[in-house]
């Protein structure tokens, strides 16, 4: 009865998932979609972020989640029901990002992340604090 159980439940979160996976590309970057950059603050520096991006920490410099903290940062930027993505370095963080939010919030998870971007010829802008 148990597993009965679990794999009902497995299955309706799995129905309520709202992620679209898409790979990251100058292309995209022309829609009018919010994006979230969740790496850290380490990262922008160092590669610059892209223009017009959130930047919103979902993990700290030691690896650490900080899930409230994102959250909250997060719903001030935006609305219920609106679609956004979310990228980091290669998206691999984004991938886990999205299973952890996916019943809440509806998610493109921009996969190859930064890294893809910049191969394609993309040049972010300086991050600025």
């Amino acid at each position: 009865m148990k597993k009965i159980l679990l794999a009902l439940i497995a299955t309706m979160a799995l129905a309520n998932a709202d992620v679209t996976n898409v790979v990251a590309s100058k292309a995209f970057l022309g829609k009018n979609i919010k994006i979230i950059d969740v790496r850290t603050s380490g990262e922008w520096a160092s590669t610059g972020v892209i223009k017009g991006a959130y930047t919103i920490m979902f993990f700290d410099e030691r690896g650490e989640a900080k899930e409230a903290a994102f959250r909250a940062k997060l719903n001030k930027i935006i609305k219920k029901n609106e679609k956004f993505a979310i990228i980091c370095r290669t998206g691999a963080r984004t991938g886990a990002i999205a299973k952890i939010l996916d019943n809440d919030y509806d998610i493109i998870n921009l996969q190859g992340g930064m890294v893809r971007l910049m191969q394609e010829g993309y040049k972010p802008v300086p991050y600025k604090r």
